[in-house]
C-alpha cells in the first residue's frame, strides 16, 4: 500500500490530479491519498489539507498582496507532509509553490520520491527553474512532446506521457455519446452566442471579464441576427462574483458547464492558459487574452523574460500563430470586438484556424496522460 501526497493549486491541476488518483487506484486499491487541491481530488478520495481556492494567486501584484496567505499555505503543506510521511510526493503544475515543496521534501523526507507531473513551462520563461526541477525531482513527467528534448539539453531526463487536456476532452466526448438524452445546460435556446472564459482565479476574472463583456457586446451589436453571451464559471469561485460583474448586461447567461458552452459557441474569448487548448480541442474559434499588471512595459521586458514568440498553448504547440493573442496593453475591449467580429464573419479565417487545431491534435497524440503517468509512478 503506497501513500501519496499530491499538491495542485488551481482548477485545472485539481482535475488532472484527480484523474491521476483514479489511475493510481486502479493499480493499488489500498493506496492512500492526501494533499492540497480541490473538489475533484477530494471526490477521488484525497484527504485535503487546503483547498486551492485559498491558494490560487498568480502574478506579482497578487502574490505580494497575499504573501501572508501564501506563507501560511506553505507551512500547512510542510506540516502535512511531515505528518503523512508519503512514499511519493506528486506535484502538479503550480511552480512557485511546488518547487519549494520539492526542495523541502528532499531536505526533510529522504524516503519520499518526488515526481513532477505537468512541470512548469520553463521552456517559455524562467529557464533557470529547470535546474531546481532536475535537482529536487526524481521523476519529470512532461505533457508536451518537445519537453524531453528540452530537458535533455540540461542533462535531465523527462518523459512525455501525453497531454491531460486531451484526456479530459476525450472523456467529455465519450460522456456525450453515453448520455445524449441529457439536456444541454448551455443551449437554453437556439440563439447563437459567443462564450467568455475569464479564467479560474478570482483576481484574473475581475480584471478580464469586464473587458471581455464590453468587447463581446460591441461585436454582436454589429451582427444582423440576434446573439447572446455565455460566461463560464470556474469551480471554487463564488457565483456572486460573476453576478456582480455581469450586472447590467442583459444578454449574459452564466454556466458552470464550460465544455458544453464552448462546444456550441460560434466563437470564444479565452483567458490564456489551459482553456485555450481545451477550446481548440473542442473546435471552437477563439481569441486569447491575457491581463498583465503594468502591461504597457511588455514591449520592453518581453525579450528579457520570455524565450518563445507566442504565449498561447495552441500557438506554442503549432509553432505559429493560429489564434490571435491580445496580451497586456493589447487586451482592450475594442481589440476583442474587432477579433470577435472577424471570427463571426470571416469563414476562411475560421477554416484555417480549425485546420490548425487538427494539426495540434495530431502533435499531442492519443496516449492517456493519466494512465501513462500512473504506470510510471506505480512502477
Amino acid at each position: 500500500m503506497a501513500r501519496y501526497f499530491i499538491i495542485a493549486g488551481e482548477a485545472s491541476g485539481d482535475m488532472h490530479a484527480a484523474r491521476l488518483i483514479d489511475a493510481l487506484r486502479e493499480r493499488d486499491v489500498n493506496a492512500t491519498f492526501a494533499g492540497l487541491g480541490g473538489d475533484r481530488m477530494q471526490a477521488a478520495g484525497c484527504r485535503l489539507y487546503r483547498h486551492y481556492n485559498q491558494m490560487a494567486y498568480m502574478g506579482y501584484v497578487a502574490v505580494i498582496a497575499h504573501i501572508g496567505d501564501i506563507v501560511r499555505n506553505m507551512r500547512i503543506a510542510k506540516q502535512a507532509m511531515l505528518s503523512e510521511q508519503p512514499d511519493e510526493l506528486i506535484l502538479v503544475d503550480y511552480p512557485g509553490f511546488n518547487l519549494r515543496m520539492a526542495q523541502f521534501a528532499k531536505q526533510h523526507l529522504p524516503r519520499t520520491r518526488v515526481t513532477y507531473y505537468i512541470p512548469p513551462k520553463v521552456w517559455a520563461w524562467k529557464q533557470w527553474r529547470v535546474h531546481q526541477i532536475g535537482k529536487y525531482c526524481d521523476t519529470i513527467l512532461g505533457i508536451f512532446p518537445f519537453e524531453p528534448q528540452f530537458y535533455a539539453q540540461y542533462g535531465y531526463a523527462c518523459t512525455y506521457v501525453g497531454n491531460p487536456t486531451v484526456d479530459a476532452i476525450v472523456s467529455y466526448k465519450q460522456s456525450l455519446v453515453s448520455s445524449r438524452h441529457k439536456a444541454d445546460s448551455s443551449k437554453v435556446d437556439d440563439t447563437p452566442y459567443v462564450a467568455l472564459l475569464p479564467g479560474s482565479r478570482r483576481h484574473e476574472i475581475k480584471k478580464c471579464l469586464p473587458r471581455m463583456l464590453a468587447g463581446a457586446e460591441a461585436a454582436i451589436s454589429t451582427m444582423p441576427e440576434a446573439y447572446r453571451i455565455v460566461v463560464t464559471q470556474a469551480p471554487g469561485i463564488e457565483p456572486e462574483l460573476y453576478r456582480e460583474l455581469c450586472a447590467g448586461h442583459p444578454l449574459v447567461t452564466l454556466t458552470s458547464d464550460t465544455y458544453d458552452a464552448v462546444r456550441h459557441a460560434q466563437a470564444a474569448v479565452v483567458n490564456s492558459g489551459t482553456a485555450t487548448l481545451e477550446t481548440a480541442l473542442l473546435g471552437c474559434p477563439q481569441v486569447a487574452v491575457y491581463h498583465l499588471a503594468f502591461g504597457h512595459l511588455l514591449g520592453w521586458i518581453r525579450p528579457i523574460l520570455f524565450q518563445i514568440p507566442h504565449f498561447t498553448l495552441v500557438n506554442i504547440i503549432a509553432k505559429r500563430e493560429l489564434v490571435k493573442e491580445l496580451l497586456a496593453y493589447e487586451f482592450t475591449a475594442d481589440a476583442v470586438a474587432a477579433e470577435l467580429s472577424r471570427l463571426l464573419n470571416d469563414d476562411d479565417y475560421v477554416w484555417q484556424m480549425r485546420n490548425g487545431y487538427a494539426e495540434v491534435r495530431k502533435i499531442l497524440g492519443s496516449a492517456s496522460a493519466a494512465q501513462t503517468a500512473a504506470e510510471l509512478v506505480y512502477n
